[in-house]
């Protein structure tokens, strides 16, 4: 029970950290094209 918990907080964590590149990523590229 313990490993599923921490699996689905791990994934949890792995789906922000994209939301967080995808969002560093679009405001250097919005950056750029100013």
């Amino acid at each position: 029970n313990r490993v599923k918990n921490w699996r689905a907080l791990a994934s949890r964590y792995d789906k922000h950290a994209v939301i967080y590149r995808g969002a560093v990523v679009l405001a250097a590229i919005l950056d750029w094209l100013k």
